[in-house]
């Protein structure tokens, strides 16, 4: 199949033929690499107290693959000088086939949390971040965590933030609290933690309370000062030797010494630094969603030509096709979406792309988990099983209607938006009666 059948044609001209090669190369190598591979993987996790100290070897394979074919770092947009060059579009679409295999994105470079943290590093980052961290992050050889989920705190409203780091009288500042689902910082090649703290107190001003700390793993933990207190499930999953992890911070010192290469941006910058980096990284998720729900369509069709129900393959029964349409509709729309917004975020950056972003990450989850809830049930009980990849599929994108926000909270945020249009409506019906007066004199 080419892969102009996965192109809308309203965005197929606004590729360039650079980024349409890389799109090609990226189906190429996912379906022949990274899909195969993805049993291998969890076959190489280890089972014992190791699963937390070793990868499985066949991901550092696949990178030296991807960097061989020229698919490394394609996030990271053309605004960067980091960066691979494509736009977000491109990228988007990229992704898509990255989101048919779990190991596809890391085989790329493109895995999250670090796709987000190495962009704003890119963004905000001084000389020493970048040489420290950005770069090791960008040749593949650390992994990073981005810790600001709390246990017991809204989370969604970074306002609510209260893992606190605080001066003391050396004028060092002192952290405590306890972060949780930091995704990625399990992992042994865990390196830095990027981590949200209130750092003031101030009521009248209270989107420059928080402060981004960039902080060494290593050194945090050889202070017995921070620990990983445990990894997360998720339904049932640990996610070894990635992880999703509860740290605690009591009385982590910083010197002042420090505080140049700790704090990203400047001090009270937090809240917006992170904007800035959940944008692109919502888009993220929702572009390898649509592969997932491509992939799971695949494994549908699969099962159905063989599923043979009184006599007649499920395949050829009316029912199941109208469903399978139906299924294929639903995926184009969350494709418009996502490729929109990635596109308005080209042209105009995530602030302006708000609204869409808000609108995809919405709707592509929760349509993309209809999706997979009915492939599991065409599978039976097989589908719930480890013995295809829909359980863990679904468990992942039931986990992203909570992640990077929850749906009510982009919903709200969208709410607002939209009804500060309401007082327009009135103008616009108080013009169609005018004109409708008229017509009728006519």
């Amino acid at each position: 199949m080419s892969i102009k059948d996965d192109i809308p044609a309203i965005f197929y001209e606004k590729l360039s033929p650079r980024g349409l090669e890389a799109i090609a190369k990226t189906k190429e190598f996912v379906d022949t690499y990274c899909s195969p591979a993805d049993e291998i993987y969890f076959q190489q996790v280890r089972t014992d107290d190791r699963r937390w100290k070793e990868t499985p070897p066949i991901t550092e394979h696949l990178k030296k693959k991807a960097k061989e074919l020229g698919l490394w770092n394609m996030f990271l947009s053309k605004h960067y000088a980091e960066g691979a060059g494509y736009t977000n579009l491109e990228y988007g679409l990229m992704a898509q086939y990255l989101g048919r295999s779990h190991i596809a994105p890391e085989a790329t470079n493109t895995n999250a949390p670090d796709t987000g943290n190495m962009e704003i590093l890119a963004k905000y980052g001084n000389d020493y971040h970048k040489q420290r961290y950005l770069q090791p992050l960008l040749d593949g050889k650390i992994r990073s965590a981005f810790l600001m989920t709390e246990k017991g705190t809204s989370s969604s409203n970074a306002l609510n933030i209260s893992c606190s780091a605080k001066l003391n009288q050396n004028g060092n500042y002192v952290i405590n609290g306890v972060k949780w689902f930091a995704s990625g910082a399990g992992d042994p090649r865990c390196k830095v933690w990027l981590t949200m703290c209130k750092t003031g107190d101030d009521d009248a001003n209270p989107y420059f309370n928080h402060s981004l700390l960039v902080l060494d793993v290593d050194k945090a933990l050889a202070s017995g000062q921070a620990r990983v207190v445990r990894p997360l499930h998720v339904f049932g999953y640990d996610d070894a030797p990635h992880g999703h992890c509860e740290i605690e911070f009591n009385n982590y010192e910083v010197s002042k010494e420090e505080m140049a290469n700790v704090i990203l941006g400047q001090v009270g910058q937090g809240f917006a630094i992170i904007q800035s980096r959940l944008g692109p990284g919502r888009i993220h998720h929702c572009m390898r969603m649509i592969g997932v729900g491509e992939f799971a369509l695949m494994r549908v069709a699969q099962r159905a030509n063989h599923r043979i129900i009184f006599g007649k393959p499920m395949a050829k029964r009316e029912s199941f096709l109208n469903a399978y349409a139906q299924a294929k509709i639903d995926i184009q729309k969350c494709r418009l979406f996502v490729l929109n917004a990635a596109h308005h975020i080209d042209i105009a950056g995530a602030k302006a792309a708000q609204a869409d972003i808000a609108m995809a990450k919405i709707e592509t989850p929760r349509t993309i988990l209809r999706i997979l809830d009915w492939g599991i049930q065409m599978f039976g009980a097989e589908g719930v099983s480890q013995d295809t990849e829909l359980s863990r599929m679904y468990a992942l994108g039931r986990t992203l209607r909570i992640a990077d926000g929850p749906d009510e909270a982009h919903l709200g945020q969208l709410a607002r938006k939209e009804s500060k249009k309401f007082p327009y409506v009135d103008e616009y019906f108080k013009r169609f009666e005018e004109n409708k007066a008229k017509l009728a004199k006519l």
